[in-house]
């Protein structure tokens, strides 16, 4: 099934300078720090990046194993600035995100500036999140070919970027349980690799978490003589659709 984009309004002005900070040479720019607020107070975790909904760059050998069992690559048709991690679902993060609306602060570190993937019969948390994403996609040119395009083969690609050992980590015993307690399921073991990118029990547990910017802050260090600081808040229509609106700046002290 493919999404069903209404959204006009263009990508947001932050989004050039940043993709520029994450695409210098020799960045380190491939993780973040993302914060969660739970009931027991908040979490932070390193998170790997995975770019921005539904833009990939595909490992010559994840394009090759999509080709070889028949998924194949959805059509280059949509862009947004909604981030991209991955996750197992057993982990605590994906339950605190289940099914969008989950708060969360992403923050990257630079030296010189500053959840979907359960299926057709998911669960309707699933369908809200598709909903919810779907409507933020923008088509680029005419959106020819939109109809190619499917949510279970955009999680596939993500699924197939990982190499076969990090794949092979969701087929792993339940994260932060003891290891003295034996997983139930035989097939859960440490140090496997997987080849096959519908291996049931790895897409089981393999989730794509999409996160939607609200704000965003820019702090520019490189003269600390007058260091830069500037926020973007997006403000919606009245009484619109919610990726409908402007993005409005501010220059603030750092």
């Amino acid at each position: 099934m493919s999404p069903k984009p209404t959204r006009k309004s263009p990508l947001p002005p932050w989004l050039p300078p940043l993709k520029t900070h994450l695409s210098t040479p020799n960045t380190s720019l491939t993780s973040f720090t993302l914060s969660t607020s739970t009931p027991a107070g908040p979490r932070s975790r390193t998170v790997e990046f995975r770019g921005f909904l539904p833009t990939l760059n595909l490992h010559a050998s994840a394009i090759a194993s999509l080709k070889d069992q028949g998924i194949g690559l959805n059509p280059d048709v949509y862009e947004s600035e909604m981030l991209v991690v991955t996750t197992d679902a057993r982990m605590e993060k994906a339950k605190e995100l289940e099914g969008g609306g989950g708060k969360v602060e992403g923050v990257f570190w630079g030296r010189e500036a500053f959840v979907l993937g359960a299926g057709e019969d998911g669960d309707r948390g699933e369908e809200r999140a598709r909903g919810a994403v779907g409507r933020g996609l923008l088509r680029k040119g005419s959106g020819d070919g939109d109809g190619e395009w499917t949510w279970e083969r955009q999680v596939t690609m993500y699924f197939a970027n990982h190499s076969p050992v990090m794949r092979g980590s969701f087929k792993n015993p339940p994260p932060g349980t003891p290891r003295s307690q034996a997983p139930s399921n035989p097939e859960l073991k440490l140090g496997q690799k997987v080849e096959d990118l519908r291996d049931k029990v790895a897409r089981e547990n393999f989730r794509v978490v999409v996160i939607r910017p609200e704000e965003v802050e820019r702090l520019d260090l490189k003269d600390l003589a007058n260091v830069t600081r500037t926020r973007w808040t997006f403000v919606p229509e009245a009484d619109g659709d919610t990726w409908e609106g402007k993005w409005e700046e501010v220059d603030l002290w750092p």
